[in-house]
């Protein structure tokens, strides 16, 4: 067979390897050919658990109604947007509930203004600005700009105030903006603890994106939002090798790099040359043994730390009682917040809807067992089990270091490690979400395509949003 133009290889295939995959095809056209290491299985975070014959989504569950990309997959690969099921949510703070939400718009505003003043609605302006801002990185990536930094990236959406998002924390950030203590403790902490399982220490930049998907709408995908990860890699007729990448060496040809990517199967060890590799596992001692050889200069240690995150679906009857209900038929909520109390063994709990909703489907009764996503730090042991449930038929636990935990961070990691050898993963420490990973990825793309072109006009380029629009 004729050795194709541009062999590349891409690290994992999780929403970021697949959409990766997908991005790099639509840019250099057939003549990549794509090779997709993963050890585990297509999806990455986005993962499923099985209960009563019904799939739930174990991790990964909403889209925020913004996501862009995400929109687009969805449409390029004929899914649907799961049929939304409402529920009300509260903030539970170990004793009593400090915020219900009610079926009635107006009461809530006028609850959150009674409790909180006007705090929600300076909390709205200012995750509305950053949304504003961050919302340019479409145009930029349609008109084919790519950045080589994430400071490039940020600086190039909301100059060097983005840039200090990811050196000060979210409280900071709102109580100058005029957001009082008690809104941050008590629903800030909440929105937190619930998305990253960490506290509001964590960079701004990370909590305006997790708290702009607690505002706005989110939707998911039917069937499963790991449907997209599968769907992408089909559509590139990506080659996915079920094995586990051990390191990266370079070498050289005619000049230019090559790269041997070493990896471990179950038929054994193997290893195979490419011009470019993309890496989308997180490259961290915690979380994976990968080696760099041959590299001057070497390429080094990420620093920093990763969040341990526990998920556990439990299928049973809830205790209403341990949250001041002791009529199971009285209890109102579908999802239920935490904030940070020392007591707390559990950041948040939600009554889920398998990933396929049928038109006749409705969310079972507070009195009637239901399947519960329970997310905590630690596995929960039988007494917090027999806190939070009467009883329970099934508990499926999901361990994973989940988050980069973010009050560890001291600099952002790079995109570019080599030439041709780029971070996709990196992007996780500015803020960890689907949309972050695809608009990731397809910034990974579009700098391999400009840099292999050599196209450096379009690469970090400043006054980008003067350079659009005279483009349009």
């Amino acid at each position: 067979r004729p050795r194709p133009s541009l062999p590349a290889a891409v690290v994992g295939a999780g929403l970021g390897g697949s959409a990766v995959a997908y991005f790099l095809q639509q840019h250099f056209g057939p003549q990549v050919q794509l090779d997709v290491y993963e050890p585990v299985g297509v999806g990455g975070r986005l993962a499923t658990v099985t209960v009563n014959k019904q799939q739930y989504e174990s991790r990964g569950a909403s889209i925020h109604a913004l996501s862009l990309h995400m929109q687009d997959f969805v449409k390029i690969l004929g899914l649907k947007h799961r049929r939304e099921v409402a529920g009300k949510s509260a903030i539970f703070s170990g004793e009593h509930f400090v915020l219900e939400e009610t079926d009635w718009y107006l009461l809530n505003l006028f609850r959150l203004w009674w409790h909180y003043g006007i705090s929600f609605l300076r909390l709205q302006m200012w995750v509305e600005e950053v949304m504003e801002k961050f919302m340019r990185i479409y145009k930029y990536q349609a008109h084919g700009y790519a950045f080589s930094s994430l400071e490039e990236l940020l600086r190039s959406l909301g100059g060097d105030t983005f840039v200090n998002m990811t050196q000060r924390s979210v409280a900071e950030s709102l109580l100058e903006v005029g957001v009082t203590q008690r809104f941050v403790d008590d629903v800030i902490a909440a929105v937190l603890r619930s998305s990253y399982g960490q506290s509001v220490l964590v960079p701004a930049f990370a909590g305006a994106m997790s708290l702009a998907g607690a505002q706005g709408s989110t939707w998911a995908v039917e069937g499963g939002n790991k449907l997209v990860c599968s769907g992408l890699l089909k559509l590139t007729k990506a080659n996915v090798i079920p094995a586990r990448v051990t390191g990266v060496s370079l070498h050289s040809l005619e000049g230019r790099a090559l790269y041997q990517v070493h990896y471990e199967g179950s038929e054994g060890q193997g290893s195979a040359f490419y011009d470019m590799v993309v890496v989308t596992t997180p490259l961290h001692p915690s979380r994976s043994n990968f080696t760099f050889e041959n590299f001057e200069p070497p390429i080094a240690d990420f620093p920093g730390a990763f969040q341990p995150s526990v998920t556990s679906v439990v299928h049973g009857y809830l205790n209403s009682s341990y949250f001041g209900f002791p009529d199971p038929k009285l209890f109102p909520f579908a999802s239920i917040l935490t904030t940070d109390t020392p007591n707390l063994f559990f950041n948040a709990m939600d009554n889920i809807c398998p990933v396929n909703i049928s038109a006749a489907f409705r969310r079972k009764q507070p009195q009637e067992a239901a399947v519960w996503r329970v997310l905590s730090q630690q596995p929960l042991d039988k007494q917090q089990l027999k806190t939070l449930f009467r009883s329970y038929y099934s508990v499926q636990v999901t361990e994973w270091q989940a988050y980069p935990r973010y009050d560890a961070a001291k600099s952002l990691p790079p995109i570019v490690l080599h030439e041709n050898l780029f971070y996709l993963s990196s992007v996780e420490w500015v803020a960890s979400s689907m949309e972050m990973i695809a608009v990731a990825a397809k910034n990974v793309a579009l700098l391999a395509y400009n840099r292999w072109y050599q196209d450096l006009e379009k690469i970090d380029q400043k006054d980008l949003m003067h350079k659009v629009k005279t483009e349009l």
